[in-house]
């Protein structure tokens, strides 16, 4: 059994909870790994032996990033689409079709390079657990290759057959609904864990949500919801009602969302990306924290309304924009992104968690967030294996 001693640790950031500090802050730290997991975290001066070391140097090492909330598998570019955006267009979520269109053109090597490109951007970044979501394909065939190729490189993945109407059906969306409840599901199924609907105007409405959502359970997968982005709508509520264990973007909410997300285990996901990259207002994330609810942050990776894979750029945009303190959103982006996916193997390191974590080129968390566009990421492990060191 090989083992690995990662020690003189500056700052290890565990997020095994202690009194008065989410984070589990622990100083002068050392970490042992074992296939592949954590074996035992404590102080330096305790370290067990190992057969190889890797010296810290006194930087601060983190859980890998979980970014829970990812469209990887796509085809084409809407960088036009952004630039108008920024010339003051608003975002409608229209252009999902264009990228529709360019993604069932693409062969299944165009695709699986794409989500190769992103999938190491990320974790150069410290994303070592991604959720890759369908949703770009919108036929049964393409929306089943979407997640072959998702799931050769994630265990989380999400099928987003209800991702817009597409237009071949844009006169007959009960017909679509049909489809996506029918075929669609059954040949997307056994290569996903979960089922997502974009619950918004434009897109679709509760009752076509509920009844693609409960197909979904039915075929055994787990609930995600995208909800409340565009405006106020019913999708957070029916989220938490399905037991859904996230609803995602949650820009616009009322009081009654609030309470409803308050009083469940459902993770509200926020994307800052998505706001950052439209325009739009910022998630309310300090009235949710205050409120008592569990508040995850992830990238929304994807062509359209925030194509960037950085989870450090999220934590900055959340604690400037969304008056989040830098542990509040090292916490969302780790292990709040790991409760999103309902997992406890990742997002935290305590003995027996999976063994992926990042080596900071700074002395604390707090620099994600104060050094903003700095690539602060010196080394990544991910199930005990360095991936990409500067």
């Amino acid at each position: 059994m090989s083992s690995l001693l990662v020690d003189n640790i500056g700052e290890l950031v565990t997020n095994d909870a202690r009194p008065g500090d989410p984070l589990g802050v622990r100083r002068d730290a050392a970490l042992l790994v074992e296939d592949g997991e954590v074996a035992w975290v404590g102080p330096a001066r305790y370290a067990p032996a190992a057969d190889r070391r890797l010296d810290a140097q006194g930087a601060a090492v983190l859980p890998g990033f979980v970014d829970s909330h990812a469209h990887l598998v796509f085809a084409g570019d809407r960088a036009a689409e952004f630039a108008a955006r920024m010339a003051g267009e608003p975002y409608t979520g229209g252009g999902i079709r264009t990228t529709v269109g360019a993604t069932r053109a693409a062969s299944d090597d165009q695709l699986r390079a794409t989500v190769r490109r992103l999938h190491g951007e990320a974790m150069r970044q410290g994303t070592t657990t991604i959720e890759i979501k369908s949703g770009y394909g919108l036929t049964v065939a393409d929306e089943a290759r979407s997640l072959r190729i998702a799931a050769e490189f994630s265990e989380d993945t999400t099928f987003l057959g209800a991702h817009v109407v597409p237009a071949e059906y844009a006169d007959r969306p009960d017909d679509y609904v049909g489809l996506v409840c029918g075929p669609m599901l059954a040949a997307a199924a056994p290569h996903a864990r979960w089922i997502d609907v974009f619950c918004e105007r434009g897109a679709f409405d509760v009752d076509h949500t509920r009844a693609i959502l409960a197909g979904g359970q039915a075929a055994g997968l787990g609930v995600r919801v995208h909800a409340n982005q565009l405006g106020p709508g019913p999708g957070v509520r029916l989220g938490v009602e399905l037991g859904a264990a996230s609803v995602d973007h949650c820009t616009h909410l009322t009081g009654a969302d609030v309470d409803a997300l308050a009083g469940s285990a459902t993770v509200a996901t926020l994307l800052p990306g998505a706001e950052f990259s439209t325009r739009s207002p910022y998630p309310d994330a300090r009235r949710l924290l205050d409120a008592g609810v569990t508040v995850a942050l992830a990238t929304d990776c994807n062509p359209g309304s925030s194509y960037t894979s950085s989870m450090p750029l999220c934590i900055a945009l959340a604690v400037r924009e969304m008056r989040m303190t830098p542990a509040e959103a090292v916490w969302a982006a780790t292990a709040g992104g790991a409760r999103a996916l309902r997992r406890d193997d990742v997002g935290v390191l305590r003995r027996g968690a999976r063994a992926d974590l990042m080596i900071l080129d700074a002395p604390s968390h707090l620099h994600l967030a104060y050094r903003p566009g700095v690539p602060l990421i010196r080394q990544v492990l991910h199930n005990g294996v360095p991936q990409c060191p500067h």
